[in-house]
Formats: structure tokens, C-alpha cells, sequence
């Protein structure tokens, strides 16, 4: 059953929600600035009983608020940015649930089998998350890293999904073109992961309403969750609130 998984993006050290196709260092468009800092939201998720959302650190100068929303929320949340070889196992020790890598898998625009392998023998497979963000390519989805600003010659498909699988526990799928937009899911990609995955997964952008929850949860056949960003109420959206999102993972888990 496709469950609400919740989110902490942090930009500049603030919490921020951002159009995902402008994230370079001088053209961001923001969506969403908030007054609270990122604690705030990680207390508010533990408390709510949210668990497996992402925190995810766009650019420098976020250390400080990861640091301490690991902290508030020990093994609730997963960590991803700038995750390497040389510092995953600390994020896990500062309280991260697992941690999201991509760029640091990537090197001259080509998957790294080597450092995926490294990466997953360092910190186990059930620890890593594999960030398959994308934009679409003329020859499909391709995975972009260096926040969204660089597409690879790595394909989203069925046949790198398999490959990947066995060195990481789950997966999580930004569809950058439509992130922070409000326009509507990426169909076509969510029936790709619900017909490719056997791992958890989730997909983000573009959602506007509780109705997009069902939609996921009918093209992917429930295999696939969902984070809301932009349209919830929390992050300064109108489409859907927080207390809809928390009530939906509870009929879900008594579906089950």
C-alpha cells in the first residue's frame, strides 16, 4: 500500500522548498522559505509517527541543521547530500535511519560500479538508499546528480533498476522536471517504478492533492510511496494538509 513519506529539504540553512529543475547556486526559484528551523519539522514527524522521510541537504552550509535534526529524530529520518565513502557511517552514527547517495556514484557522467560496491560493503545494503532522480531525456528518464543540474548516461528503466537493487535497500525518485511545480505527478514514471521495483521506494514531485496518494498508490499497485513537498500545508502549500497525509498512512496500515 502506497503510503505519505515526509520531508526536510534544506537550502542555505534553511528550510525551503524549491523548484527542482533551478536548483544551481544563483538561480534557485523558491517556492518556500519557512520560520522554523529544521528540529521543528523533525519533532513534528516523530511525534506524528512519520517515519522513513528524507532530509536532504542542497548545497553547503546545512551541516548544522542536519546535524541536530538527526539528533531529534535518532533513526527516523534518512540523510541524503554529499554522501560519500569517507562520511556515510557518520551520518549513520549522528542518528540518520539510512543514507540517499548519488553523485558520489557517478563519475565523468558513468555509474561508478566500483564505488556502488564500495559504498554498499561500507555501509550495508540495508543502510543505503539510491537516488535515481531524473529528468527527461530524448532517450528517456536519465539520472541527475549535482542537484538535479546534470544529467547522466545512466537510464531509469527496469534494467538498471535490477542492477541496482541488490546494493541498497530501497530507492528514492525526484522527478526534477516537475519538482516544486505543483502541475501534476509524472504518470508515466510512477508506472515505471511500480512495474520495476521490488524494493521500497519513493517518488516526489509535482503532487498537489490527497488524490495524488491514491493515483500512486493505483499505478504503482502500492509499491511505490510518495512525498509531498510544495502543496502541503506545512511548507506554505494549499493543496493538501499534513493532518490528510497522516490520516491516509493510517487506513493504510490497516489495510495491510
Amino acid at each position: 500500500m502506497t503510503n505519505f513519506r515526509p520531508c526536510i529539504d534544506l537550502h542555505e540553512g534553511k528550510v525551503k522548498q524549491i523548484v527542482g529543475g533551478s536548483l544551481s547556486d544563483s538561480s534557485a526559484k523558491i517556492n518556500f522559505v519557512s520560520q522554523h528551523d529544521a528540529t521543528f519539522y523533525a519533532s513534528l514527524y516523530q511525534n506524528l509517527g512519520l517515519s522513513g522521510g528524507h532530509i536532504i541537504s542542497l548545497g553547503p552550509n546545512n551541516q548544522h541543521e542536519v546535524e541536530a535534526a538527526l539528533k531529534c529524530y535518532p533513526k527516523g529520518l534518512q540523510y541524503g547530500g554529499g554522501v560519500t565513502l569517507e562520511n556515510a557511517i557518520g551520518y549513520l552514527e549522528a542518528g540518520a535511519k539510512k543514507v540517499i547517495v548519488t553523485s558520489f556514484l557517478f563519475e565523468q557522467g558513468e555509474l561508478s560500479w566500483s564505488r556502488l560496491s564500495d559504498i554498499s560493503s561500507e555501509v550495508g545494503a540495508h543502510n543505503l538508499v539510491i537516488d535515481l532522480s531524473c529528468r527527461l531525456a530524448d532517450d528517456g528518464w536519465m539520472v541527475s546528480t549535482d542537484r538535479w543540474q546534470t544529467i547522466t548516461r545512466t537510464p531509469v528503466n527496469r534494467e538498471t533498476i535490477e542492477q541496482l537493487q541488490p546494493y541498497c535497500s530501497e530507492f528514492l525518485v525526484h522527478s526534477a522536471d516537475v519538482e516544486g511545480l505543483q502541475s501534476g505527478i509524472d504518470e508515466e514514471l510512477v508506472s515505471l517504478l511500480g512495474g520495476s521495483v521490488s524494493i521500497p521506494t519513493t517518488y516526489a514531485g509535482g503532487a498537489t492533492s490527497i488524490d495524488d496518494l491514491k493515483i500512486v498508490q493505483d499505478l504503482s499497485h502500492g509499491k511505490v510511496d510518495l512525498t509531498i513537498g510544495s502543496a502541503l500545508d506545512i511548507f506554505g502549500g494549499s493543496g493538501v494538509s499534513l493532518d490528510e497525509c497522516v490520516q491516509w498512512n493510517k487506513q493504510a496500515r490497516h489495510s495491510n
